[in-house]
């Protein structure tokens, strides 16, 4: 278990985009090779947990190293590192910073200190601990998700303002990197693909997923993250795969979907196997979740390319995985955060790898479902 104070970057951290980009063998391959390899890029928007150290002054002094990692999603990145090393077919791209400087699977606020002003305000008006609802500025959370203090409530405009200028500085030192990124990889993904279709050598698809996880409990007081979820709010064992339409991935109304329905039941039952889980209801379709910004602003590009992707021959994708927390950290440290405390569990090894492994297999047994020579 790891201690109980919140884990910072040093002042001054700036990443770049090769810092938070993975593929595999990176001694013999460079990102050109991978990408003209890969038909996979995966991002992790939650991944990051240590909090750039210019905003230690803003955190509220309760918040430990427990609360802190709960309110990202720390398990998904060992887990799709390795992913990466063992995988030649994706490239993965790392969010550095925590959500907590700016949630980029929310859309980016028009005005920052007015979205902030308003979520303090609500939070205030609810009282300590009291569930409030954030919708809309939620991009910024002055709360954890379990509604324990997380920043200090400016006391006038002076220190709002403070508050807000320095999240932008700090979030371009690392977040602004992971979307410039991210959203460059995919403009890459596609150019290439398409420029292969135009030789001749017709790629298949190309799909983004964006890959989460998020616990069936919520935290105590005590730091035991142990109350369980409503349960219209709780994960399916293994994970949930979300293409912003129904239960069958169908599209809801006119709202429009991000993948295929045919393809993202597919790809569920692709994860069944390659998770070796017996149980259908292991892996859910849009349930609990639709899917976020990622996917809407992926599924929107994807669409202004369809006449252009139809006439190559190639399928766009984007598709969010929500993996269960508790089924990526294994039995024991569930079980330890399940206790009373302030810091972190370490990740199993093992787990890690077994878990990597099975998100390859699921994969190829898509691909292999899904190629044109396996269409009837």
């Amino acid at each position: 278990m790891t201690d109980s104070a919140p884990l910072l970057i040093p002042a001054g951290t700036v990443f770049t985009a090769s810092d938070i980009t993975f593929y595999a063998d990176p001694d013999d391959r460079d990102l050109e090779q991978a990408i003209e390899e890969a038909d996979l890029l995966v991002s992790c928007p939650h991944s990051g947990a240590a909090i750039p150290a210019e905003l230690a002054p803003f955190l509220a002094p309760e918040f430990t190293r427990r609360l802190q990692f709960d309110f990202s999603d720390c398990s998904t990145s060992a887990i799709v590192r390795r992913w990466a090393e063992i995988d030649q077919r994706i490239v993965y791209v790392e969010n550095p910073h925590p959500r907590m400087i700016r949630d980029p699977n929310r859309e980016k606020p028009a005005d920052l200190r007015a979205t902030l002003r308003e979520a303090f305000a609500r939070v205030a008006a609810a009282g300590p601990g009291v569930r409030t609802d954030l919708t809309g500025v939620d991009a910024v959370r002055p709360v954890t998700f379990s509604f324990f203090p997380l920043l200090l409530a400016p006391t006038d405009e002076t220190e709002l303002n403070r508050l807000a200028d320095t999240f932008t500085e700090v979030a371009t030192h690392g977040l602004g990197i992971y979307e410039t990124t991210r959203d460059a990889l995919i403009e890459r993904f596609v150019e290439t693909k398409l420029e292969r279709a135009r030789g001749g050598d017709t790629p298949h698809s190309f799909s983004t997923l964006s890959f989460h996880d998020t616990m069936n409990h919520t935290t105590t007081p005590d730091g035991a993250v142990s109350v369980a979820r409503d349960e219209a709010d709780r994960l399916p064992s293994v994970v949930a795969l979300s293409n912003r339409g129904d239960a069958d991935g169908e599209p809801r109304g006119d709202d429009p979907v991000t993948m295929r329905p045919d393809l993202v039941r597919d790809l569920a039952a692709a994860h069944r196997l390659g998770f070796a889980v017996d149980s259908p209801d292991a892996v859910a379709l849009n349930k609990p979740y639709l899917g976020s910004f990622e996917i809407i602003r992926a599924g929107s590009r994807f669409r202004e390319l369809a006449s252009v992707a139809d006439a190559a021959g190639l399928v766009l994708s984007a598709v969010q995985a929500e993996f269960r927390r508790e089924f990526l950290l294994g039995r024991a440290n569930t079980a330890a955060i399940m206790q009373p405390g302030t810091g972190w569990v370490d990740p199993d090894p093992q787990r890690v790898d077994r878990i990597a492994q099975a998100c390859k297999a699921s994969w190829d047994r898509y691909r292999e479902a899904t190629r044109p020579s396996a269409s009837v």
